[in-house]
């Protein structure tokens, strides 16, 4: 008897550090979406001047995502993948103060989430702004660049070619079917379902070492 039981406890030590590994992450745990998968491209242009505010306002040009949003987000890329696309991302997590700042640069709620209100998905870690690109780097037409504020942007707007219309369709049906839902003004924009349990974050992004 005294030998079974030391047996089970020489055999629960070994066996716990291999449990602790495969602990669950909760899906409301804010990730680096680039440990879950490396087959996405980034042109995080808030870690760049190429954008609307004009200056770098990100430490780093990581995507940081809530952890649910990020595993749907890998499944939509491989089905992209399976047609010959693969996601570029252009924004993920944004903190709350950075929210304020657009704001206060381009106050007009078609465009910018009012940050003194309910704010943005981006402020929750559920909001990403992306294209597709080819398997080779290829730019996929759009019809405008990312943050183009006007009704060229805009899902309902048809006075496109029909390269672009069908480039937009993808992007959206793809998208939708893994859970993320387009905004009318901005056919790069897509939140992750329509989820208000998490409060807007003001954390800065992890950029590690």
């Amino acid at each position: 008897m005294k030998r079974t039981i030391l047996q089970t406890i020489f055999f629960l030590l070994l066996t716990l550090p291999a449990m602790a590994q495969k602990s669950p992450i909760s899906d409301s745990t804010i990730v680096d979406l680039s440990t879950l998968s490396e087959d996405f491209a980034y042109d995080m242009r808030y870690a760049t001047t190429n954008n609307f505010l004009k200056e770098k306002v990100y430490d780093c040009d990581k995507c940081q995502l809530r952890y649910e949003a990020a595993k749907a987000l890998v499944e939509a890329n491989k089905q992209f993948m399976e047609k010959g696309y693969r996601i570029r991302l252009f924004d993920c997590y944004r903190s709350l103060d950075i929210q304020k700042k657009m704001w206060d640069i381009y106050p007009n709620p078609q465009y910018v989430a009012n940050p003194y209100k309910n704010g943005s998905q981006h402020n929750r870690g559920l909001a990403v702004d992306l294209t597709i690109e080819k398997l080779d780097g290829t730019p996929v037409d759009m019809g405008t660049d990312f943050d183009h504020f006007g009704k060229e942007a805009h899902h309902d707007y048809t006075a496109l070619s029909e390269e672009v219309l069908a480039n937009r369709k993808l992007l959206k049906e793809t998208l939708e079917a893994s859970g993320f839902r387009s905004i009318r003004t901005e056919w790069w924009h897509y939140n992750f379902k329509s989820n208000y349990r998490y409060m807007p974050a003001n954390t800065p992004q992890d950029c590690g070492e």
